[in-house]
């Protein structure tokens, strides 16, 4: 593994580089749908969760996976919404100080810093929401997402 800094670098890199200029309903789909077949083709089983602005504009959970995965993603969700920072930045970031959400004063029944929670940022208007995929290990859920966002964001 990456020693921390230049991980929590190259995460913090991630989120300067993967953001839209626009993010509509339609955008959603095309980053879901992605997801989801990058999933099939990897023959992965995992939910995809994306939500802009409290609303969710897509949402699918793939054979294998159950509502604990819905927890993990909400879970997760809270982590981006607080820090404003992907859940894996935060999950290195408190692994490296040997910290955790507890010791930030948050209840670890709302927040788990796990990968898979990429926040959704718009150009000028900052976080507005997550991209979330969760049913692998953090750092595999984490890459889902940033995989996908760098093949459409980079096109």
């Amino acid at each position: 593994m990456k020693p921390y800094d230049e991980l929590l670098q190259e995460l913090l890199e991630q989120e300067e580089r993967l953001q839209f200029i626009e993010f509509t309903n339609d955008t959603a789909y095309q980053v879901g749908t992605g997801i989801i077949a990058k999933a099939v083709r990897e023959r992965k089983q995992i939910v995809v969760d994306i939500r802009k602005d409290g609303e969710v504009l897509f949402y699918s959970r793939m054979n294998g996976t159950s509502s604990h995965n819905d927890e993990w993603v909400r879970w997760k969700n809270n982590v981006v919404h607080h820090y404003k920072h992907s859940s894996y930045y935060m999950h290195v970031s408190m692994n490296a100080k040997e910290s955790s959400v507890e010791n930030d004063g948050l209840d670890p029944n709302e927040y788990k810093a796990e990968g898979g929670s990429f926040p959704l940022i718009v150009k000028g208007s900052g976080v507005v929401g997550t991209i979330t995929v969760s049913g692998l290990p953090g750092d595999q859920d984490h890459g889902m997402v940033t995989a996908v966002l760098q093949e459409l964001l980079m096109k």
